[in-house]
């Protein structure tokens, strides 16, 4: 292994239990006595990155089928960057368990579903775009942004500061003792945070491997009480769009990720013992994976397009015409969105619908006739495909 990325440290911090020791057996009390063990990450802003050639030709091949994908996708006559964007985004949150279909998710950016799950992914959507919209530079205040973004609405009492408490993973509920990982105390995040921004700020590190590193350290550090993967996974896109690796769309690497989520994880934990190159190996097949994955979508959605187009029978002025390229990123939509977003009159958006779904191409989901709904169910289909085989492990 070329690498000499040190490990993660550990260090004793005394724990004050808010519970009533007459809740704890015996054997917990004692425990919750002594001191745990939280981690201490290493500084990385000046640490040389050597990785093993294989690694290295890994990156270098990842890297170059992304800046062709990017390419590929802004010239396609479809809104393929803000699919993609949706896509990356429905894609981080299944990382987290957090499922939902296409239609529930374009019914929650309308603002017309409760299904929480729906209402997170959207809400991911934003941070995604938060953190792109950022600019070239990662921040400490464009983390609490993007982070804000995700959880403003359904968490709004955790936004708007890193933690000021001790968090884990795995283990109970009452105390870090025996948790699977135990991130840094508090007191260590803001410096930490710090060090990872002048690491960012780097241009002696291939773009790619840059941003996964990043978002290793970041999910080491775990800065948040929630939406620490999530938030992670959106600033590496920042990193990939202000070093110019995509320009235009968003490559859906967590995507890539879902087919082998054990694998992901392991790799974050071989990073925290020292070893970088598994992370960045498992990033770039994602990256390749995601490319595959998001040419197909690309494909379908392309000929939804083009057969909406060959159906539809009506005057080049119609409203009907450019709402098929606003249905093949919003494949649920009501007529006051469509007025909106073609910027004309409600009753002309109604009467591009009603031809379109005289064509066959779009069809009412709803029929109250004062909460009309449409859905354009070949690109709620392409949309879900995607997912489907995100989701699929490769085999061989």
């Amino acid at each position: 292994m070329a690498t000499s990325w040190p490990a993660v440290a550990t260090e004793p911090r005394e724990w004050a239990s808010t519970l009533d020791p007459g809740h704890l057996t015996v054997w917990e009390r004692r425990r919750v006595e002594r001191p745990y063990a939280a981690s201490v990450p290493p500084l990385i802003a000046d640490l040389p990155v050597r990785l093993a050639p294989d690694t290295v030709a890994a990156e270098a091949e990842a890297s170059a089928e992304i800046v062709r994908f990017d390419a590929e996708m802004s010239a396609l006559p479809v809104p393929m960057p803000a699919v993609l964007l949706r896509s990356e985004s429905t894609s981080s949150s299944r990382i987290e368990k957090l499922t939902s279909n296409a239609r529930n998710i374009a019914l929650a950016e309308l603002d017309l579903t409760s299904k929480q799950n729906a209402e997170l992914i959207v809400a991911n959507v934003r941070a995604m775009q938060a953190a792109i919209d950022a600019g070239p530079r990662i921040t400490a205040g464009t983390i609490i942004a993007a982070h804000e973004a995700l959880l403003g609405h359904s968490d709004p009492t955790i936004v708007g500061a890193f933690r000021t408490d001790q968090v884990w993973i795995g283990g109970a509920d009452h105390s870090p003792h025996g948790a699977e990982f135990i991130p840094p105390h508090a007191d260590r995040v803001p410096a930490l945070i710090d060090d990872l921004v002048a690491f960012s700020d780097r241009d002696d590190i291939p773009a790619l491997t840059q941003a996964v590193l990043v978002h290793a350290q970041f999910e080491t550090i775990h800065p948040f009480v929630d939406g620490n993967g999530r938030t992670g996974r959106a600033i590496m896109h920042t990193l990939l769009r202000g070093r110019g690796l995509t320009r235009h769309s968003t490559v859906p690497v967590s995507s890539g990720l879902l087919r082998d989520t054990r694998s992901y994880f392991d790799a974050l934990t071989a990073y925290r013992d020292g070893e970088p190159d598994p992370i960045v190996r498992q990033a770039c097949e994602a990256a390749l994976a995601a490319v595959t994955n998001g040419r197909q979508l690309a494909a379908d959605i392309t000929a939804a397009r083009e057969d909406a187009r060959t159906r539809l029978r009506a005057r080049s002025d119609s409203a009907a015409w450019p709402l098929i390229d606003v249905l093949m990123r919003q494949p649920v939509i009501n007529a006051e969105r469509a007025a909106q977003e073609l910027s004309v009159s409600t009753r002309a958006a109604r009467n591009g619908l009603d031809q379109l779904t005289e064509a066959g191409v779009i069809s009412l989901a709803s029929l109250a006739r004062r909460d009309r709904i449409w859905q354009a169910p070949a690109v709620i289909e392409a949309m879900d495909a995607f997912a489907l085989r995100a989701g699929r492990r490769a085999r061989g």
